[in-house]
């Protein structure tokens, strides 16, 4: 089944593309990609319908393996989810911008 699933690097994500963060909360706080969508992976089979059908949506969580669950399960209801490799560890090496809810300097653990 993961085998189908579409997978991109975080260089290859397009500008202003549609991100959905599936990591706990305590994560999102430390650091997260400004403007992403937040929907912890357990609570994505009872909130699913706050994800949007029109558009591709680059689902991402600490280092890829979560995000991989979540684009499966979404992609079953007819959503077009593309798993992003590495998650945030790789976005966070890549320098790649990130805001925090903490008031600390955005960081990924």
């Amino acid at each position: 089944m993961n085998e189908d699933i579409p997978q991109v690097t975080v260089d290859q994500i397009p500008q202003g593309a549609k991100i959905l963060d599936v990591r706990e909360d305590y994560e999102w706080q430390e650091g997260h990609i400004e403007g992403a969508q937040h929907l912890p992976l357990g609570e994505v089979p009872e909130r699913y319908g706050e994800v949007p059908l029109d558009e591709d949506v680059y689902v991402i969580c600490r280092a890829g393996g979560r995000s991989l669950r979540a684009a499966a399960y979404l992609n079953q209801y007819g959503f077009d989810a593309i798993n992003v490799l590495g998650g945030m560890g790789a976005w966070q090496d890549a320098e790649l911008p990130m805001v925090s809810e903490n008031g600390e300097t955005p960081q990924v653990r």
